[in-house]
């Protein structure tokens, strides 16, 4: 099958989410890529109380998914949570421009990413269920792609404001509505959902007899992802790295747009690759950029090996992070994804909150190199455990003699 033969035979639904996506990380980038500077350089708080929120709010989001999912399989209705969670999402947004204090920031995230995890999990079993056979790597990673468009867009459209209303932060917050509004009704009246979501009900996901059909495989795929999360804290560093080595307030969120446009460009061509490249080695390969973007950055902060750095980050998340959602969904039955969605990210974000607040501790005690060395080393550490699982894996098909 050749890849636009792949590409024209994605729904327009996915197209629609895709959508949807792109419009709420505008909204969101907005606000993320300049909300750091925020807490340090106006509120006062410390690089720890930074990777605390982030944690927090971050593992906030993974941890709802688990209800949301499972609500959505027994619902038999994903469409109607995702709303709820992007509407969500969308009306947090005036907190950040009117938040006086760095606990107001943390509840503002703290629901912002509340929102993110109702909708989350049944966004992506929606995708699931939509994409046709063999072409489910293609479908994720053009929803991923598109999202990652609003990634980009975001902090570009945040510098343009900061240099155009000489860095006012919070006139850049309030404007970061309007995206969010229009994602909300681009998914109200774009996105249909298969009829038998809409007309039946499941039995209790989480019975014992339910999840017994989560097999090895499943939860091996949800140890994997809770080590790449151990060893990719928040993007909140980058750009505190950004700010550490001298670049402008106002150009710091160019940092994560150019994470970004990478991962943008990167996510379909590795979503189409995952339908036809072992799973474990394309895992490798992104851990590997992983290391690279660490070990750059841990070494200068001058402004091109924060470019080179964050490059490689961003090529790491267009090769895992929609192949790790490909893989969550080929492991899990139908009826069952929104849950299958829903533990994967507890058990992510039970590892977002400690790699966060971890990296906000050894940034205000060590430094920023040794906080980058030490993501290289859990970087390294998850690839150790790629393969030790594949060779286990040869073993028991009787590859190697015993």
């Amino acid at each position: 099958m050749s890849m636009n033969n792949s590409f024209n035979r994605i729904p327009v639904s996915i197209w629609a989410l895709g959508l949807v996506s792109m419009f709420m990380d505008i909204s969101s980038e907005m606000i993320h890529s300049l909300l750091p500077l925020l807490l340090v350089g106006t509120l006062g708080a410390s690089t720890f109380s930074v990777g605390l929120i982030e944690g927090l709010a971050e593992s906030t989001a993974l941890i709802v998914k688990v209800f949301s999912g499972v609500l959505s399989d027994y619902l038999g209705k994903r469409k109607a949570l995702a709303v709820l969670g992007y509407a969500l999402g969308a009306l947090t947004k005036p907190l950040f421009a009117i938040a006086p204090t760095t606990g107001v920031v943390l509840t503002a995230r703290i629901l912002d990413r509340a929102g993110k995890g109702v909708r989350g999990a049944p966004r992506d079993a929606l995708v699931a269920d939509i994409s046709p056979a063999g072409i489910r790597g293609a479908a994720f990673g053009l929803r991923q792609s598109l999202d990652t468009v609003g990634a980009l867009l975001g902090p570009l459209l945040a510098v343009s404001l900061m240099l155009l209303w000489a860095n006012d932060f919070r006139a850049v917050f309030w404007v970061a509505l309007v995206p969010g509004v229009v994602a909300v009704a681009l998914l109200v009246f774009g996105v249909h959902e298969p009829e038998r979501h809409v007309e039946e009900k499941h039995a209790n996901p989480i019975r014992r007899d339910n999840l017994r059909r989560l097999n090895s495989t499943y939860w091996w795929i949800v140890g994997i992802g809770a080590l790449f999360t151990l060893a990719r804290f928040s993007e909140a560093f980058l750009v505190l790295r950004a700010r550490q080595g001298g670049i402008p307030v106002a150009y710091v969120p160019l940092v994560m747009a150019g994470m970004n446009l990478v991962y943008s460009i990167s996510a379909y061509p590795f979503g189409r690759l995952s339908d036809r490249m072992k799973h474990g080695t394309l895992l490798s390969l992104g851990l590997i950029a992983l290391v690279a973007a660490d070990l750059v950055l841990a070494t200068s902060d001058h402004w091109l090996s924060i470019t080179i750095g964050v490059a490689f980050w961003g090529l790491h998340m267009g090769m895992t992070q929609g192949l790790l959602a490909i893989m969550v969904a080929d492991t899990s039955p139908p009826d069952l994804r929104g849950t299958a969605f829903g533990f994967f990210n507890l058990v992510s974000g039970i590892a977002m909150l400690i790699t966060s607040a971890a990296a906000g501790l050894l940034w205000n005690r060590f430094g920023a190199a040794f906080t980058f060395y030490t993501g290289a080393a859990f970087a390294a550490l998850a690839m150790v455990g790629l393969a030790l699982n594949s060779w286990r894996q040869k073993r028991i098909r009787g590859e190697f003699c015993s």
